[in-house]
């Protein structure tokens, strides 16, 4: 996390990239083309960094897509590839493409291998294979999310593989509008790229161009009703042109919507809830009857569940924490990325009689159960939080709610089926996307976007207490607590709940290995993940054979202590920047670690000296000591603000290096007082 105790190997958050529904038909359907890009250290600048060897290289992908004004639209792909190493060979072996078969096509009508060593084969038809959604396998409702994939056998490095995919998009949920985002590859994986879009000219689109990629051609193409525009980019590698470049926007090359964003609200709010319109709308009794019949809350096995589930509950938020236990706790998560339907939701009664739900579909039984106790539920999308951008619905990655009683809101993360109450998935963005029915209203545009919350309804902390034993042989026994409570609970809840029992071992190894403790984990028990009333807890015991080699003198350990995390400072500003970027600490957060160490019998210690640093937005504090043959540390950090000011950073680059000199002391021990 951003403040202290890092776990960012525990984030277990599956983007699922290579799925999007998107209305650019197969837009993420394509086989990735674009690798982790590898940035040299800060410290460095070589003239001429050195790139590692790709494991192929793109020779050349042609792209045709072309919309038609009722929002129906075709995509075709052509892509050349040299396979390089052993690397390429994974990747390429099998080429899948993620569809939805309720309103998606997809037609492979080539693949082809010629070999380095002469000689080319042609991949079969029967070679092909269509199934669901290795996630939604055993959830027949989501069965139209498909995977149609293509083994490629006998591929080796120096080959070249060509393929065609064609998806074709007829009808899709938010029809008759669509949208697109395009960004060229700068790193040297696609050699040449060749895109061609066609648009309708009869519908109003806002094309956004980035200038550092300008079309090559724009013409007209028929007349009419049919009239288009069609643009071409012809693009070609240049080494000058890198990502590793700090000047390379992030900003797409192209993008557009025929969505407005206040309009995009109402749309996706209509789709989870159809049926349910604002009744201040209406005017005459019968319409409003009518209306009141269609709601989703108005199913009587919606509205017997939110009784039996609010019954015992005394306040409206004891009743909506009730609904909500059960809709993230009882039922399933398929877990699809957002959007995967499209957008197009099941009723409330279907989800309910189920069991299961995608996050989208979890949030219409949630805002139907809190509709039938006199609570509301609205959605928020989460993951992209640019106002100024085209109005494109699969930026977002995450769908969370906001709970609402007479008196309060409440932050609810339903998809996440251990997220406490009051706590959602963190995000990059500090704006969510509400989906509001009258959006699209002159008096309620521009309210679709919400500040999202910046930690938990309660105060976060995490307790470590490390109680451990040195033999005389120099090997290390310690048994590990921690106890948490905020985002890195919620980030182990998930990781242990993920994970079968025989795995925890696993999990807890990597915890250990991100706070700094090496050796052999066994014996890793957790609390119940889903006991989500009570804080976290995991426990494990470490062995670390030869821990101390007596012969070497002196003998230096460091406390046995999580290594406590702080931010660096941010890097320089742009030549010509006048305000020097703010310093983000996190979410407000206090830390205490403890250790208890047991040594040989007559071994003396000479202990460090504690410190103690106080500031107004964060303070530290240590303290070592020994008492015959046990030895106590302790290391405490409250995280008091969110951020500070860039002009600070000198105060708190002093605060920094006073944390990390003094997790660096060391205890020096002598045997038996040799």
């Amino acid at each position: 996390m951003r403040s202290a105790l890092l776990f960012p190997i525990l984030i277990w958050w599956s983007a699922a990239a290579g799925f999007l529904p998107a209305q650019e038909p197969g837009h993420a359907a394509e086989t990735s083309h674009k690798q982790a890009e590898q940035k040299p250290s800060e410290n460095e600048r070589p003239k001429k960094a050195e790139k590692p060897q790709l494991p192929f290289q793109i020779q050349l992908l042609e792209t045709k897509v072309h919309f038609d004004a009722n929002g129906d639209s075709r995509k075709e792909v052509h892509t050349v590839v040299r396979i390089i190493n052993v690397l390429g060979v994974q990747q390429f072996g099998r080429l899948s493409f993620d569809y939805n078969r309720k309103y998606q096509q997809i037609e492979i009508p080539m693949v082809r291998v010629s070999h380095k060593n002469g000689g080319t084969s042609e991949i079969l038809p029967s070679a092909i294979t269509d199934s669901p959604n290795p996630a939604t396998e055993h959830f027949p409702s989501y069965q139209d999310i498909r995977v149609k994939a293509v083994r490629v056998l006998g591929l080796q490095d120096g080959d070249t593989i060509e393929y065609k995919v064609i998806t074709t998009t007829t009808k899709p949920p938010l029809a008759p509008d669509f949208w697109l985002e395009h960004s060229f590859d700068r790193s040297g994986q696609v050699l040449e790229e060749h895109y061609e879009l066609e648009v309708p000219s009869a519908r109003k689109i806002e094309m956004h161009i980035n200038p550092a990629t300008p079309v090559a051609t724009k013409e007209t193409k028929g007349t009419g009703e049919s009239a288009a525009l069609v643009y071409l980019w012809r693009r070609t590698y240049s080494p000058a042109e890198d990502t590793n470049a700090p000047d390379v926007p992030v900003t797409p090359d192209v993008s557009f919507s025929t969505f407005t964003w206040d309009r995009l609200s109402a749309r996706l709010a209509e789709l989870l809830l159809p049926g349910s319109v604002p009744l201040q709308q209406l005017q005459a009794r019968d319409d409003i009857e009518k209306e009141m019949a269609r709601r989703p809350e108005a199913d009587p096995a919606v509205r017997e569940r939110a009784i039996a589930l609010t019954q015992d509950a005394k306040t409206d938020a004891a009743r909506l924490k009730a609904i909500y236990k059960f809709v993230s706790s009882q039922i399933n998560t398929v877990d699809v990325p957002l959007g995967s339907t499209g957008f197009r939701a099941r009723t409330a009664a279907e989800v309910l009689s189920s069991g299961y739900a995608t996050g989208e579909d979890k949030y219409v039984l949630l805002a139907a159960l809190a509709a039938s106790s006199g609570l509301r539920a609205d959605a928020v999308l989460t993951g992209y939080c640019d106002r100024k951008a085209a109005a494109i619905p699969t930026e977002f990655k995450h769908l969370v709610a906001i709970g609402s009683t007479k008196d309060h809101q409440f932050w609810l993360d339903p998809a996440i089926e251990v997220a406490p109450f009051g706590i959602i998935a963190p995000s990059d963005a500090t704006c969510g996307f509400a989906l509001r029915r009258d959006a699209a209203t002159p008096t309620a545009a521009g309210l679709e976007w919400v500040e999202l919350p910046t930690g938990a309804p309660f105060a976060a902390f995490q307790r470590v207490s490390v109680d451990a034993a040195i033999a005389k042989d120099g090997s290390l026994t310690a048994k590990v607590k921690y106890e948490l409570r905020g985002e890195n609970e919620l980030l182990l809840r998930v990781a242990f709940h993920q994970a079968p029992t025989e795995k925890w071992k696993d999990v807890a190894s990597m915890l250990a290995i991100s706070d700094g403790f090496r050796g052999q984990v066994t014996n890793a028990q957790v609390s119940d993940p889903t006991s989500t009333d009570d804080p976290f807890t995991v426990e494990y015991e470490l062995t670390q054979l030869k821990f101390v080699d007596w012969s070497k003198k002196p003998v230096r350990i460091p406390a046995l202590l999580p290594q406590i995390s702080l931010p660096d400072l941010p890097l320089p500003q742009n030549a010509g920047s006048s305000a020097a970027p703010p310093i983000v600490l996190g979410v407000p957060l206090d830390v205490q670690t403890a250790m208890t160490l047991k040594i040989p019998e007559g071994t003396t210690v000479q202990t460090p000296a504690g410190t103690s640093v106080a500031r107004d937005f964060a303070t530290y504090s240590s303290k070592y000591s020994s008492s015959g043959d046990t030895i106590v540390a302790s290391r405490s950090i409250n995280f008091l603000k969110r951020e500070i000011p860039g002009d600070r950073a000198t105060e708190y680059n002093a605060f920094l290096h006073a944390v990390l000199s003094d997790q660096g002391q060391r205890f020096v021990l002598v045997e038996n007082g040799k």
